[in-house]
């Protein structure tokens, strides 16, 4: 009697098992997937951006460096934040740099990218933007301050033989608001920004 009773208690543990694994394993899956692909199918495919010949060059959720083999930045192009994932932007190792903000190595890197961007962009020290020399909480933003982006409009200009005001029109017209209208700050996409300027001209 005891035996019977210990393996009805075990078949209906089993059969439970099997039920949740079918109805919250696959079944909840398969409706959220489904929910996914049907509101909102873009960004449930991760937000991939294509260039004009519709080849995938990227996600807009995700950064990535416009940078020559030995990792020096292209004039020619919109550069975004640091990043202190893995080698840059790898989405495998996000992290931050972890230092805090009297760390001595921070300070010190914070200053070396502020000379370094001032040169490339042939502007003041002081008036480069604070994105421009902190990397972001995950290492992948995409985005970089408006500021920032005007900040880059003459070297990208001059680099590509382009009409100043026709590239901070440019920039202007990948200006992306506050989220609902007041979460955030206004913000541009370097990639998106980027595949739009490889058309100028075209």
């Amino acid at each position: 009697m005891h035996m019977s009773t210990t393996l009805r208690t075990h078949w209906v543990a089993i059969r439970a098992m099997l039920l949740f694994t079918l109805v919250l394993g696959v079944g909840y899956t398969l409706v959220v997937t489904a929910i996914g692909q049907l509101a909102l199918p873009a960004q449930a495919d991760g937000s991939v951006v294509r260039n004009a010949d519709g080849d995938v060059v990227g996600s807009a959720l995700i950064g990535q460096s416009f940078t020559d083999a030995a990792g020096d930045p292209l004039p020619e192009w919109f550069q975004p934040r640091p990043s202190a994932a893995g080698d840059g932007y790898d989405a495998g190792a996000s992290s931050g740099s972890n230092l805090g903000p009297e760390n001595p190595d921070l300070i010190a890197a914070i200053e070396d990218r502020r000379a370094q961007v001032a040169a490339f962009d042939r502007v003041a020290e002081s008036d480069v933007p604070v994105d421009a020399v902190t990397t972001s909480g995950s290492g992948l933003d995409p985005h970089i301050s408006p500021e920032y982006a005007l900040q880059q409009v003459a070297r990208v200009a001059a680099a590509r033989g382009l009409d100043e005001a026709d590239v901070r029109a440019l920039v202007e017209s990948h200006l992306q608001p506050r989220d609902l209208g007041y979460l955030g700050e206004p913000t541009v996409n370097v990639l998106e920004l980027n595949l739009a300027l490889a058309q100028v001209g075209d």
